[in-house]
């Protein structure tokens, strides 16, 4: 089982770097990423439409947290393109029993239906990736992991990249310079 070092990938993630590979393909080349301006949602400037929260209510969707990690994973990399490598996929998992990374499901009638998995340095949380199986599911999951944030006192939620769907959330392009300084002290703090 091939996997990127613990220890390596979070001197990467303090120093404002995360890995994608370039294909689903097993073997295929792993590359470090940073971002000029880094996607950004602030913990006290998340929002959801009343839409999405009424389908929220009306499909009963309910969040658990780190009781399917590998499915949300595969969830996750279920898709024509994916960056998501089974070596990429066994690194979480490893993080995952390590107590690094998390997950948050979104749960209907027993069965899950939607995810997302990330990363957690101190008080700051790295999101992944998110996946549906049913309308909205992705957006509740990013609903429950901001309270799930929130509750636990992280001051830092990174998406990587900025991107105009991310922005209805309330994502934000912070440039580097500022951004490190976020990281910085998030990954000095401690969340539950």
């Amino acid at each position: 089982m091939l996997i990127i070092p613990a220890e390596q990938v979070l001197a990467a993630y303090r120093s404002g770097y995360f890995p994608m590979a370039e294909s689903a393909a097993p073997g295929a080349p792993i590359f470090w990423y940073t971002a000029k301006l880094r996607g950004v949602i602030p913990m006290d400037g998340f929002r959801i439409s009343r839409r999405t929260m009424r389908y929220i209510r009306k499909f009963g969707y309910q969040p658990a947290f780190n009781t399917g990690f590998e499915a949300v994973v595969d969830g996750c990399a279920d898709r024509p393109d994916t960056w998501i490598s089974p070596e990429i996929k066994n690194t979480f998992m490893h993080l995952h029993e390590l107590g690094h990374a998390h997950s948050v499901e979104v749960i209907r009638e027993g069965k899950l239906v939607g995810g997302l998995y990330g990363l957690a340095i101190g008080a700051g949380f790295f999101a992944e990736s998110v996946f549906q199986l049913e309308p909205e599911a992705h957006k509740a999951a990013m609903y429950f992991c901001h309270n799930r944030l929130l509750e636990r006192g992280f001051v830092l939620w990174d998406a990587q990249f900025h991107t105009e769907h991310l922005g209805t959330f309330g994502c934000k392009a912070v440039p580097q310079k500022k951004y490190m300084t976020m990281l910085r002290s998030a990954v000095a703090m401690e969340a539950r």
